[in-house]
């Protein structure tokens, strides 16, 4: 089974509507945080400590994951999804965008 963890800043709607997704696959352990400290969950070293994959949804994301976590990403693979923060909770825009470019990630 494959850990992967989405990051997005507050935690609300772009890393949700990911674990929605992908969460039910019996092949993968989905979890999420965001990066604001506001974030409805943190990110923390325990989220990194077992994630194999960790999709950011924005380049800043990574950025800042890199620039508070470095010593917990070791052997992390990190990608950037590209997706901005201007969709709410499962838009339908959101989902495309999500399984079209973390989708072939997760195969």
């Amino acid at each position: 089974m494959k850990s992967v963890l989405f990051l997005c800043s507050r935690n609300r709607r772009r890393s949700p509507t990911a674990e929605r997704i992908f969460g039910g696959r019996a092949d993968l352990e989905v979890a999420l945080a965001g990066l604001a400290p506001d974030a409805d969950e943190p990110v923390s070293p325990e989220h990194l400590a077992t994630a194999e994959l960790v999709f950011v949804m924005e380049k800043i994301h990574r950025s800042r994951l890199i620039r508070r976590f470095r010593p917990y990403l070791r052997d992390t693979r990190i990608i950037c999804l590209d997706i901005p923060d201007e969709y709410e909770f499962m838009d339908p825009r959101l989902i495309a965008l999500l399984e079209v470019r973390a989708g072939p990630h997760l195969r």
